[in-house]
């Protein structure tokens, strides 16, 4: 491609940022039942397509196709495939470690053992938290769950827990009215301690 039509698609790109274009792909039968799904929920306007695509910079950013990736506050490792058959067990072909002054590529065994160690790790802190939590004592529930009605639910317990928040940073400024229902009863505050609405234990 010329100088001059890279020129002209960067500045088509600034100029018709809102632009729809079609695309089209080829792919085998099988794969596509696949792909088509993923495409479908990559291309979805709004918050949803925002994060499907977010959760994909890693993938783009690596030159191999990852198997996982593990992300702490400050740095993150990766374990890279594809998987390579090795004898009677399966081994990634690399990975990657990257922390405050430190980049380290992994050769295959030593990726494949620190894989081990995440799992390891993150299957103890997931036991944890099913014994802390007393998860055991709940009934099961299905996996998959109404969307719309569960958003609204989470929603409604973020805007509660900032409100929350918000009326915690007042309490050092002189009161307010107190604010009232439509029944001229006081709006409920939510517990200091655990941040939930009346009628919890």
């Amino acid at each position: 491609m010329s100088i001059f039509q890279r020129v002209m698609d960067r500045l088509a790109d600034s100029i018709w940022i809102g632009r729809k274009v079609n695309l089209r792909f080829t792919a085998e039968y099988r794969t596509a039942c696949y792909v088509v799904p993923l495409i479908n929920k990559l291309l979805a306007e709004g918050e949803d397509g925002d994060t499907y695509r977010a959760a994909l910079v890693p993938w783009h950013e690596a030159e191999r196709p990852p198997l996982a990736s593990y992300q702490g506050d400050t740095s993150r490792c990766r374990i890279d495939g594809p998987w390579q058959e090795a004898g009677r067990d399966w081994v990634p072909l690399g990975g990657l470690i990257l922390s405050p002054g430190v980049t380290a590529h992994l050769d295959p065994f030593e990726a494949q053992a620190l894989h081990e160690k995440m799992q390891q790790a993150i299957e103890a802190v997931i036991r944890t938290w099913v014994e802390d939590h007393d998860l055991t004592a709940l009934p099961p529930v299905p996996e998959h769950f109404d969307r719309c009605r569960a958003d609204r639910k989470a929603k409604a317990l973020i805007a509660a827990l900032a409100g929350g928040d918000r009326q915690a940073d007042a309490s050092t400024k002189p009161p307010a009215a107190t604010a009232k229902t439509a029944s001229g009863e006081p709006v409920p505050a939510l517990c200091a301690v655990c941040r939930k609405g009346l009628g919890h234990a």
